[in-house]
This record gives structure tokens, sequence and C-alpha cells, in this order.
């Protein structure tokens, strides 16, 4: 089963995500996707460690996160990406996003299933925000609101997380 908290930055996805996370089966691990490249995200990723418990394995799979999904799947429980924007940025960055996005939409598919391990997905909401005024951001931002709304199709549960509180935007 898939389940996908977008949101807006700082919004609190993150921290729901986890509780989801958190309340699924076992075995838990995570794919942590964010670089830091600047002081300020590496404090963020650094309360993001605190804030887990440190018994969950992490991995940092970068652009190869739908060959770690594939390869984690038989292993059933269920699995926290977190999240699916700076995994595309970063394939962007390497040219090679459109095939990626295939691969994961292909991995994806099998998670879809009622008898998959379940994935909890986090992603910024690209709608959210000002028009980017430049192609380089406004090629960025088309890439991931497509991916958004094709993870969301696959999804059993949607939802948007504003100022902390959780919609629910598909899913009983």
């Amino acid at each position: 089963m898939i389940r996908l908290l977008l949101g807006g930055d700082k919004s609190g996805k993150s921290a729901h995500a986890m509780e989801l996370f958190l309340a699924a089966p076992p075995p838990r691990r995570m794919a942590a996707m964010g670089r830091a490249l600047d002081f300020e995200f590496r404090a963020q990723i650094e309360a993001h460690r605190w804030g887990r418990p440190p018994e969950i394995p992490v991995t940092e799979p970068g652009i190869e996160l739908p060959r770690f999904l594939a390869g984690e799947r038989p292993q059933g429980g269920s699995i926290l990406v977190d999240s699916l924007d700076f995994w595309i940025f970063a394939c962007a960055g390497e040219g090679v996003a459109d095939d990626k996005v295939r691969e994961l939409l292909d991995v994806l598919a099998a998670y879809a299933a009622p008898e998959a391990p379940e994935a909890v997905l986090v992603s910024v909401e690209a709608g959210l925000g000002p028009l980017a005024a430049d192609a380089a951001s406004r090629t960025f931002l088309r890439r991931l609101a497509a991916l958004n709304q094709s993870v969301a199709a696959l999804a059993a549960d949607v939802r948007l997380v504003v100022a902390g509180l959780p919609v629910r935007l598909k899913g009983a």
C-alpha cells in the first residue's frame, strides 16, 4: 500500500509521515533523499535524525531510489521515503529524470498491491508556491507536479498537510 503525504515547506508533512510510518508494520526502514548543501539544511537534516528512533535503518539511495525500493519489497514491512522532491531534483541534475521517473512508477505499481509492504512517501506539493520566474525552475516544478500526480494515482491514501494538520484527499 502506498501513502502519499504532500505539503508545503515546513508544513509538518514529515512529522505526520513519521507518525504513520511508526504505526505501520515492521520491519521498518527509511530512504532519506535530502543532501546537505548548506548549513541551514544540514541543521534541518540533523533535527530529522534526532526525531526518529535510532533503531530504524536509514539509507541514502540518491537517484537509485527505484532500485532500492525494488530490492526492499521482498522484505515486507514498511518503508518511508522522505522526500520525492529531493529525489527528482537529484535526477534532473544528473539528466536522467524522465527515465528514473518511469522506473520509479513501475516499482511503485508493485507497492500499490494490497499484500505489498507499506510505502509512506513524502513530497512537496508543487502547486502551493508562486510561479517560478526562470525556465529551469518551471521545468523542475512541472516534473515534480507530474510525479506527485502519478504517485497519487497509485496511492491508496493521499493527504495534504497544512499547518501541521493532515487533510485526507484520497482513501478511507
